[in-house]
């Protein structure tokens, strides 16, 4: 449980350093008593200085004392609004600290119900939490980090085991909610955008993050399992972090489709593809990268169809496609980098259908293809550069039928094409087969 002691400054005291009375109050009475004594002689100094002339009184002693006593009174109201003012300050103090105690009171019944056996208890901690994150601003990361440890408590789905816990989806599924209520509007007042997260290792088997904004902080889904549908639809990602490092797509779907990549990194290098459907499609990569380095598509299918890549990188160095499909039909390539170099291909299809090539550059150097398909078939390459220079093409089918070339370069410099390699070349002059 996140320990409210750590944190470097304690909230709620908001009493101001003030000196004690036994000093102050002798101090203002001899201050007071010389400023009558100079008063008093100033002014007697003062009215005589004008009564000096023909025809003007001599100042009475009755005229110094007057004007001392108004000018004195004219201090004292100084002085009561000084100390009106102190007052203020000192019972705002008392207001804050009670302000603190309470929230801190809120904040240990809500963790202590969240910890509850019973799934109603538990859900009415995670809506008390919530509320006093909105409460709470100082103390506001901390809310949030106590609803995202919750999600990454051990989660028993299947029902004949001993540990599942009746009711339990639902409290996650809460959980999973009021995060995302709390990412749809950045200028709000009670937003949690920029807010770290912290889901490492948390299992998904469902839950609604669309719509929401992901900017300048870190979102952390490292080693996550997503066994059921997750939907990232139509999100933010401006700047920071977001890292599925080492997850787990091994049933259900999760979709990012309609979601706009301007900058930040987005990583999902050492995942696993063994089952899920996992959409990109119809999103905007105009800069930051989305990195699958290292990942392994051997089931399930990965869209990226009908996306537009105008600038930034999508990487896919040293992957292995042994049984995935990875489509990016449709899309268009004006900018940017799609890198697949280093790749293993043992099965599986990367489709790249439909797709137009006007700007940029699409890797495929020292590709290893020894089965599936990858496919440009009906794609126009009117500016970019695809290169597979390098490349061991042993088997499998690669397809560039009706595939237009109108400028650009397509390379195979380098590559090595067996005779059971399938090419159809389509408008590309063909690559002599140079190994059994």
């Amino acid at each position: 449980m996140i320990n409210l002691s750590q944190r470097q400054k304690q909230d709620g005291r908001h009493t101001p350093d003030l000196w004690p009375v036994w000093l102050v109050a002798p101090g203002a009475l001899l201050l007071v008593a010389l400023a009558a004594y100079g008063l008093y002689h100033g002014t007697e100094l003062l009215l005589a200085s004008e009564s000096t002339g023909k025809g003007k009184k001599p100042v009475s002693v009755q005229d110094v004392v007057k004007t001392t006593v108004t000018v004195l009174t004219l201090i004292g109201a100084v002085l009561a609004a000084l100390y009106a003012y102190r007052k203020q300050l000192l019972d705002e103090g008392t207001s804050h600290r009670a302000d603190a105690t309470q929230l801190t009171e809120r904040y240990t019944k809500a963790a202590e119900q969240l910890g509850h056996e019973q799934a109603a208890v538990r859900l009415a901690g995670v809506y008390a939490m919530a509320r006093l994150a909105d409460d709470w601003p100082e103390q506001r990361q901390v809310c949030v980090d106590v609803l995202c440890a919750y999600l990454r408590m051990p989660y028993e789905t299947e029902p004949s085991e001993a540990a599942f816990r009746h009711g339990e989806r639902e409290v996650r599924l809460t959980v999973i909610r009021i995060i995302r209520s709390h990412l749809q509007d950045p200028a709000e007042a009670t937003t949690w955008c920029g807010r770290n997260l912290d889901f490492t290792g948390a299992t998904f088997d469902g839950g609604d993050f669309s719509g929401s904004t992901f900017s300048g902080a870190e979102v952390l889904f490292g080693d996550a399992i997503f066994s059921g549908r997750v939907s990232f639809t139509g999100s933010t990602f401006s700047e920071g972090q977001v890292d599925f490092r080492g997850s787990t797509f091994s049933g259900g779907q999760v979709s990012f489709s309609d979601s706009t990549f301007s900058g930040g990194h987005v990583d999902f290098r050492g995942s696993t593809f063994s089952g899920s459907q996992v959409y990109f499609s119809g999103s905007t990569f105009s800069g930051g990268q989305v990195s699958f380095g290292g990942s392994t598509f051997s089931g399930g299918q990965v869209y990226f169809g009908t996306s537009t890549f105008s600038s930034g990188r999508i990487v896919f160095l040293n992957s292995t496609f042994s049984g995935s499909r990875v489509y990016f039909g449709g899309s268009s390539f004006s900018g940017g980098q799609v890198n697949l170099g280093l790749s293993t291909f043992s099965g599986g299809e990367v489709d790249f259908g439909l797709s137009t090539f006007s700007g940029g550059q699409v890797y495929f150097k020292r590709l290893a293809f020894s089965d599936g398909e990858l496919s440009f078939r009906s794609s126009t390459f009117s500016g970019s550069r695809v290169d597979f220079g390098s490349s061991s093409f042993s088997g499998g089918r690669i397809v560039f039928l009706d595939a237009t070339l109108s400028g650009g370069q397509v390379s195979f410099s380098g590559s090595r094409v067996g005779a059971a390699a399938n090419i159809d070349w389509g408008p590309l002059p063909p690559v002599p087969a140079n190994q059994p």
